[in-house]
């Protein structure tokens, strides 16, 4: 629907029928929006050079820029899913397994996120359709509305009712893109680890126990060929992860900065005429919006770094189970598989600048510590201007998380 992924037999039940075409009108509507992409992104640039350098200003170029990026990234996904998607058949023909609760899993997960997604996506259109009817209160309505959700786009074209709704669209579609990138992580995540344990509930069944040299060979191929899916898919959609772990880093960041100088109220740059006027909320539009988004955000960035991280977790059980291999039946073959699961790094990566682990939370809040103080500090040192701290304008008129 949103134009990423553009592969050609998605729904079939064959991995034969997955094939990549870049003749396809799926790549055809791919390119299509990532040109829409680009003209948002090349305008909040123009709008960036025509006014005072600032968090504020960056913001939406960092927004757009990186749905451009993830739109690129997925296309090379793309290229790369046919293969991927084949190679995971013959691994399941070879170690064939079947799970209803891995399914009803992703399906459970996509449900919540893009359901808080999209309560999280109206409030934030609530909140600045409160504010346009503040500042624009001679000009209808929906002209009102865009003009204050997109000023990089109205400050310098000519309103019409079409481009708001296509500038709205590209604004929809940047703000899915977001959300997919972190769902299809923990969804690819999940079938992962799915795979790891499998291995690992046959192994829980013999520690301790007597076996033959044949079990414990068999039971090293499989965890080799599951160590070697981990790879080829961590090939495939490190970019994603990388990308997807970079946006969430900065709009925490950034909301939390925003928290911690001006407060939660919400208050926007035409809050003085919000008094006293009759609104949805009583004016508390923008403070609910932020409280949901700053939120789900922290709870969505959470969740992909602690699923992710399960892959590297479940590659360490076998470990255990062979050290209590008993003697009699301690053979070559354990050997062999204690020395490839102490000697292999199996974990999901972002570009294999990082690896995702449970100890990655810890320092991806450090960092974020460190870059809030270093911001105060900057702050400091630079001359007060004002500001508009409404969120639908600073953080999600740009990000609409």
């Amino acid at each position: 629907m949103f134009s990423l992924l553009p592969v050609e037999g998605v729904c079939s039940k064959k991995a034969s029928y997955v094939k990549f075409t870049w003749s396809s009108w799926k790549c055809s509507y791919l390119f299509l929006s990532l040109m829409g992409q680009s003209f948002i992104t090349i305008m909040c640039i123009h709008q960036a050079t025509h006014s005072t350098t600032s968090l504020k200003g960056t913001t939406p170029i960092i927004f757009y820029a990186t749905a451009c990026i993830t739109m690129l990234t997925f296309l090379r996904v793309a290229t790369m899913w046919p293969e991927l998607v084949h190679h995971i058949a013959r691994v399941e023909d070879l170690d064939p397994s079947s799970d209803k609760s891995l399914t009803y899993k992703c399906n459970a997960t996509c449900a919540v996120v893009l359901t808080l997604a999209l309560i999280e996506h109206l409030l934030s259109l609530l909140s600045a359709t409160t504010e346009a009817f503040m500042c624009y209160e001679h000009e209808s309505s929906y002209r009102g509305f865009v003009r204050h959700f997109y000023p990089w786009v109205f400050n310098y074209l000519p309103y019409s009712i079409w481009l708001g709704i296509f500038t709205q669209f590209l604004h929809f579609q940047s703000t899915f893109i977001w959300n997919f990138s972190d769902l299809f992580v923990i969804c690819m995540s999940y079938y992962l680890t799915f795979r790891l344990n499998h291995v690992n509930r046959k192994l829980l069944t013999a520690q301790g126990k007597y076996f033959p040299e044949t079990f414990w060979r068999s039971s090293r191929e499989d965890y080799g060929r599951a160590v070697q899916l981990v790879r080829k898919v961590d090939d495939a959609i490190s970019g994603v992860i990388f990308i997807s772990f970079a946006n969430n880093l900065f709009f925490i960041c950034l909301q939390l900065f925003n928290t911690l100088e001006d407060g939660i109220s919400g208050v926007g740059e035409c809050s003085s005429k919000t008094k006293g006027k009759n609104s949805l909320l009583r004016g508390y539009e923008a403070a609910l919006y932020f409280l949901f988004s700053l939120t789900y955000l922290i709870t969505r960035s959470v969740a992909v770094s602690l699923i992710a991280s399960q892959v590297n977790t479940a590659s360490s059980v076998p470990a255990p189970v062979l050290y209590d291999v008993p003697s009699p039946v301690y053979c070559i073959e354990v050997q062999r598989f204690l020395d490839q699961v102490n000697g292999d790094h199996v974990a999901l990566s972002g570009l294999q600048f990082f690896s995702v682990t449970r100890g990655l939370l810890l320092t991806v809040a450090g960092t974020i510590v460190t870059y809030e103080l270093v911001m105060f500090q900057f702050n400091a040192s630079q001359p007060s201007a004002p500001t508009m701290t409404t969120m639908s304008y600073n953080t999600t008129t740009a990000s609409s998380l």
